[in-house]
Parts: C-alpha cells; sequence; structure tokens
C-alpha cells in the first residue's frame, strides 16, 4: 500500500521538524515508482513493474566507525541549489519536487540524469528536521547521478549550496541499502531533533521486468556552515 505523505507545513521563521515520519510518494518517470519511505520500482535503462522493497537497520554504527561529529545549529529556511560529494566528485544542480493531485512527486526528468530533487514540502538542507534529495541511479542511456552513492561511507562530507550562498556542510553517519519486506520510514524520515539530510536512489538487483529490488540511503547531519 502506498504511503501518503501529510499536506506541506507552512513556514514558519524557525519551524520544527514534523513530530511524525514523512510519508510521501516519489514517481519514478516512465513505469517506475519511488515511494517515499519505500521504492515500489526503482526504475533502470528497462523500467518494469513494481517492487515493493525496504527494511534492514537504519543509522546505525559498526566497528571502525568515526567518532560522532557535533551538529551545527539549525539555519533559517532556504532553498538548496547545488549538491557536491567530494568523495564521489559529483556537482548537480538542484530542482523542486512537489506532490501532484495523488500524493506523487516526480523526480528529475530522464533527460536530464544529472539533476538532483529536493523535496520542497519539507525542511531545506539546514534547517531543522530531516531534508530529502534524490536522485536517478541511471536511466534508459546510462549512469546517472547517484550511480555511486552507496560506496560513502560515514565521515564523508556532503555539502549543499543554498539560495542564501551559505553552503551546509554534512557528515555520513550511515550508508544503508534497505531491501524488500518493509522500509523504517520513522527512521529515515523522522525528526531526530538536528538538521539531517537523506539521500535517495535506487539500489540491490536488476531485474528486466521488475526493476531495482532495493533502496540505497544516506543519513547525514549538519555539522558546519561555509558562505555569507
Amino acid at each position: 500500500m502506498a504511503h501518503r505523505p501529510p499536506p506541506p507545513r507552512r513556514r514558519r521563521r524557525r519551524r520544527r521538524g514534523p513530530s511524525r515520519a514523512v510519508r510521501l510518494t516519489l514517481t519514478l518517470s516512465v513505469t517506475a515508482t519511488l515511494l517515499f519511505g519505500v521504492v515500489r520500482a526503482c526504475g533502470g535503462p528497462d523500467d518494469g513493474s513494481q517492487v515493493a522493497v525496504a527494511a534492514s537497520d537504519g543509522a546505525g554504527g559498526g566497528a571502525g566507525r568515526p567518532a560522532p561529529v557535533a551538529s551545527h545549529a539549525p539555519l533559517p529556511a532556504s532553498p538548496p541549489v547545488k549538491l557536491a560529494i567530494p568523495r564521489i566528485v559529483i556537482e548537480a544542480p538542484v530542482m523542486r519536487l512537489r506532490l501532484d493531485a495523488h500524493g506523487r512527486l516526480g523526480t528529475p526528468p530522464m533527460s536530464r540524469p544529472h539533476l538532483v530533487g529536493w523535496y520542497a514540502g519539507g525542511p531545506s538542507p539546514g534547517e531543522q528536521g530531516t531534508s530529502v534529495i534524490v536522485g536517478h541511479r541511471d536511466t534508459r542511456t546510462g549512469p546517472a547521478i547517484f550511480l555511486n552513492l552507496g560506496v560513502l561511507h560515514p565521515g564523508d562530507a556532503v555539502k549543499v549550496t543554498r539560495q542564501d550562498r551559505r553552503t551546509a556542510v554534512f557528515t555520513v553517519d550511515a550508508v544503508h541499502t534497505y531491501g524488500r519486506g518493509g522500509f523504517p520510514d520513522k527512521k529515515v524520515y523522522g525528526d531526530t531533533g538536528r538538521p539531517e539530510l537523506r539521500l535517495l536512489t535506487c539500489g540491490g538487483q536488476f531485474d528486466r521486468a521488475k526493476g531495482y529490488s532495493a533502496n540505497v540511503v544516506v543519513f547525514a547531519h549538519l555539522t558546519s556552515v561555509t558562505g555569507a
């Protein structure tokens, strides 16, 4: 069953994160549908029918994980304009994504594989709460911007340049692939009491008839701010 998002909240001067997990539906163009919290079908070069995916543990520690990095104070609202991830050498412009009448949010067009999308109904990167950015792993024509998202490690940096000319720098806490079985919405999208970021794309095995079998989710929190 599809998860339904709450209606976008009014922006306040200093908005607090949601008291419940955000549940929203994203649509990967063509026939694929990415649910916000559960990827029903992650499309690839040969997009297929729907596949429910989810579940393993969420962000957590592990042997060799770097010591926790203190969170930076929340920033006021400001839309993101560019995403940069040094480890995988990518920079991508950011478009706004919104819900349609059916509660679905279209991802960046398949014709623009190097674009990422931010859910504009939620917190902007750096605000209190959990901000979400999604991107394609591949398209019909080849690799896309988040092809190597799964190689990130705890301690890596994710930089989001905002319209106010500040760059919100996030530190990766964990990277998880959630397979079929039940996606932990609250763990992924719930308010943790600090500014956080989630990056999502498709993962797991690809089947021509069914699409990808899983989600890759990067968990990160705000650790510094540069610029104006």
